[in-house]
């Protein structure tokens, strides 16, 4: 995609984190030939977070390729992110949740399994052939620094960067 394309912005959602200690803001937006992107917006926690768009193709890419004896957890989503903050797949995670994308696994905590994308597909598909439109951003170069932080950060969010999630 030409690093000056515009992305229509569809929707624009807030949800808790997956922690449920702060709440997230992120949008769906579409390009001109409708494909469909997320990007995290805004973060009431402390930590960083990444806002440039990412492909929707790319996350279904990225949680098709967990294995089906395995439970996704934010860990499949940080390839999407290399060399952006850590935060990043997480919040994007619980966007997925938001949406009934994925749901929790019961009695294993940071695990979740997949839902039907069809709905949501369906969904997309039927905001991208209307004129619906929030707003227009312009997409970030992907080469470009893209972390958004607080201010402030609290231990709490400063120690679960370097956590491996179970």
């Amino acid at each position: 995609m030409k690093q000056s394309e515009e992305i229509r912005v569809l929707r624009t959602e807030t949800c808790n984190t997956l922690s449920g200690s702060a709440k997230i803001t992120y949008n769906i937006g579409c390009t001109p030939d409708s494909k469909i992107y997320f990007r995290i917006a805004n973060n009431t926690g402390g930590g960083f977070y990444s806002n440039e768009w990412v492909t929707w193709d790319a996350i279904q890419q990225a949680l098709k390729q967990c294995p089906k004896d395995v439970p996704i957890t934010s860990l499949f989503l940080y390839p999407l992110f290399k060399g952006k903050s850590v935060n990043t797949p997480s919040f994007l995670l619980a966007a997925l949740k938001h949406l009934k994308l994925v749901q929790p696994l019961k009695d294993k905590k940071r695990n979740y399994e997949l839902l039907d994308f069809k709905p949501f597909n369906d969904e997309m598909k039927a905001m991208t052939s209307s004129k619906v439109a929030m707003h227009v951003a312009k997409k970030k170069a992907a080469n470009k620094k893209t972390s958004v932080s607080k201010k402030k950060t609290s231990k709490k969010t400063a120690t679960s960067r370097h956590r491996k999630t179970a």
